[in-house]
């Protein structure tokens, strides 16, 4: 039921940012609603029921007309990262108490003597060793010690660990002594969340193993807690519907299969944009793009070719950059998940603008957040920010954010800045704050050029695609100092990855450890054993009551030459595997090992390491078109202008400021500023502005 202006059924994307959350309505008919409200961080499913319960009574929805919610959020990477998460035990095979200290034995920072490895998620005191023992085949060489397993959960218990994790050597070829474990877990100690390492993701490498479950067992507690909260909260509101929850590989999931497995949310925000972008891309025929999602804690950055965005089978979660790459290993705690290539630092609007020792100038990573955020926000931050800077510099209307709801104090903000960062360093206020600016721009080249130069991309011959709060007010300046010639502001820029999460579809991934030669003779094995996955698969996915004809399969084979340790995932054929057909996937495999590594070893044996299997029930997308319209509160008038400083290059400039709908298909000249609902477009003196066909706003750089 509906009434009121948009008789329509809706879904809605939430997302939610250090600073802000974003909320996105998308109608059955095309209609497309926005929200961004500041976030709640010490409820923050608050911020969201709020902020759908404002649209709701605004528009006249009634709250039956939502159909589903899909949410996107940072709670598992900001727990890694603060090492809030909950007092985790550890359950092993005798002789690996200590495989998370030992991790792989190699420096991301080869002569940083200073360098520490990660601080284990579970203490030494906590980690617990039991005799059992699977062998390379399956077999049980050694039965299961019942006892210890009871012994270690009473004194666990005793220690007060909110979750219990279960690691044992081989398991993923028998998973019995887990599963055994577990159920004894669940009988004594019933209050307690455990996790195995064959649910969460059933391959061999033990360290490896051994993280991901652990750090499941570290989130499980918290993400638990929060989606039954968020559920709650709408609840409040009368939104009863279906919950989803985006993954890091770009597909979504339900909230209850989150809630189990916590690590496949761990980049779900920046996913999201990402997974928007790659749609739009589709939809509007553009090539190649590198995004940049700059928003008020942290800069994220991907790559999209041809409409399609790049996976990495590993992820490093607690590191100082995230990022995906075979060359720097070893700064977090490793995740075998499936999830889009993103490079994340920690630079935002919210960034703190603050002076070391030395007298120099830094920004980041450290962020003002939502509360008490920026001083310009006047909810009692005292911390320069770049988004003081912003203001200092003229970029932004103090007086016009989020339609006018949201005024900032530039006064406020000028004189606290010039008090703590102008003063020391002896410069002029703007000097001093546009130095901020170019410092923030040079840390974000360095999530740009993470997923460009350093996976071999020359990101010159790509356009650059801004969204996020604070990523129109940079996207010009960060292309032209890498020499990129075209940014495109993204529709709905400041909340585009609530967009994006409603251009997700549903996607479940499988895995299983299988070891053999890639040869004929193996064909048979690995084709019962596809089978068995595929048909495990398909009903869980018929679970979601969508026909079974919408339901896509994917098979893939991580395959590497023998004896060697770095595979590379490869799709494999729809049906049985057939031996006429090895020749040409062993092509497939040696070019891409040599992308990646540089080089083929075409007389050495290929084998199997792992098995995958994804399903993917295709979600209705929302509107494309649309998007940009003007704000009645900010609509140009006609002379109007600003004082704005571009550096020392041009100074300060009295600089024209538009609205949406004032930019056409006619390209008009930069300097100049646009002001939307939730950011500021800055378009520097020698580049163009046009909206093309699509409603997207194009920059050429002279």
């Amino acid at each position: 039921m509906t009434t009121g202006k948009f008789p329509e059924q809706f879904r809605i994307g939430t997302d939610i940012g250090g600073t802000f959350t974003d909320i996105v309505f998308s109608g059955s008919k095309g209609t497309v609603l926005t929200k961004k409200i500041l976030s709640t961080p010490e409820d923050y499913s608050r911020a969201i029921a709020q902020g759908v319960d404002e649209v709701l009574k605004k528009e006249g929805i009634e709250p039956a007309a939502v159909t589903e919610v899909v949410h996107g959020t940072t709670i598992v990477t900001n727990t890694c990262i603060e090492l809030t998460g909950a007092k985790v035990g550890l359950i092993t095979t005798a002789g690996f108490r200590d495989i998370l200290e030992i991790a792989r034995g190699r420096m991301p920072e080869l002569y940083n003597l200073a360098w520490n490895k990660p601080t284990p998620m579970v203490p030494r005191f906590l980690r617990f060793e039991v005799e059992e023992r699977i062998g390379k085949r399956g077999e049980i060489l050694r039965e299961l010690n019942e006892k210890q397993v009871e012994d270690a959960v009473d004194m666990l218990a005793a220690e007060g660990v909110e979750a219990v994790a279960i690691c044992f050597f081989n398991s993923p070829l028998n998973a019995s002594h887990e599963v055994r474990a577990e159920e004894i877990v669940r009988k004594r100690a019933p209050h307690l969340y455990v996790c195995i390492s064959t649910k969460i993701r059933p391959m061999l490498k033990e360290y490896e193993r051994t993280s991901e479950t652990v750090v499941n067992a570290y989130v499980m507690p918290v993400v638990t807690t929060y989606l039954k909260s968020l559920k709650a909260s709408l609840s409040k509101i009368g939104v009863n519907t279906p919950l989803y929850v985006m993954q890091s590989s770009g597909g979504m999931i339900s909230a209850e299969e989150a809630s189990e497995v916590p690590v496949e949310i761990v980049e779900c925000g920046p996913a999201a944009g990402v997974v928007g972008a790659a749609h739009l891309s589709q939809q509007q025929n553009i090539k190649d793009i590198i995004t940049l999602d700059l928003g008020g804690t942290t800069t994220k950055a991907s790559v999209v070719e041809s409409g399609r965005y790049t996976r990495s089978a590993e992820y490093e979660v607690g590191a100082g950059i995230h990022r995906a790459s075979r060359l720097h290993k070893g700064k977090g705690y490793v995740l075998r998940i499936p999830s889009i290539d993103i490079a994340e630092i920690g630079a935002g609007g919210g960034s703190i603008v603050w002076m070391d020792k030395g007298g120099l100038m830094n920004v980041g990573p450290r962020s003002a957040g939502a509360s008490p955020g920026p001083i310009c926000y006047n909810k009692g931050g005292e911390d320069p920010t770049l988004t003081d800077s912003y203001v200092i510099l003229g970029y932004m209307n103090p007086g016009y954010l989020l339609s006018g709801d949201f005024v900032l104090n530039a006064e406020k903000a000028r004189n606290l800045y010039e008090q703590k960062v102008a003063c020391p360093l002896r410069r002029e206020l703007a000097d001093a704050a546009y130095g901020a600016y170019e410092i923030a721009n040079s840390n974000i080249r360095r999530a740009i050029t993470s997923v460009s130069s350093e996976r071999g991309r020359d990101p010159r011959k790509f356009s650059l695609f801004v969204f996020g709060g604070a990523g129109a007010l940079h996207g010009a300046a960060v292309a032209r100092s890498i020499g990129m010639k075209e940014v495109i502001i993204a529709p709905l820029a400041g909340i585009f990855s609530a967009y994006g999460l409603l251009c997700a579809d549903i996607q479940r991934n499988y895995v299983k450890a299988y070891d053999s030669l890639f040869e004929a003779s193996a064909l048979a094995g690995i084709n019962h054993a596809f089978g068995e996955m595929v048909g495990s698969a398909l009903r869980a996915a018929n679970e979601y009551g969508h026909p079974a004809s919408s339901i896509k399969v994917g098979k893939y084979a991580d395959l590497r030459y023998q004896r060697q340790q770095s595979e590379i995932t490869m799709a494999m054929p729809a049906d049985d595997l057939q031996e006429r057909q090895l020749k040409s996937l062993y092509e497939d495999f040696h070019r891409e090992y040599e992308t990646a590594f540089g080089f083929r070893l075409s007389n050495v044996a290929i084998e199997v390491v792992n098995l995958r299997v994804s399903t993917t029930i295709a979600i209705a997308k929302p509107a494309t078109s649309g998007f940009g319209k003007t704000d009645a509160k900010i609509a140009k008038k006609n002379g109007v202008t600003r004082q704005a400083f571009f550096g020392p290059a041009y100074g300060t400039m009295q600089v024209p400021v538009a609205g949406l709908d004032d930019i056409t298909t006619k390209s008009q000249k930069g300097p100049m500023l646009i002001d939307t609902y939730d950011s500021t477009i800055v378009v520097p003196p020698a580049s163009q502005i046009k909206r093309s066909a699509s409603g997207n706003l194009t920059i050429t750089l002279q």
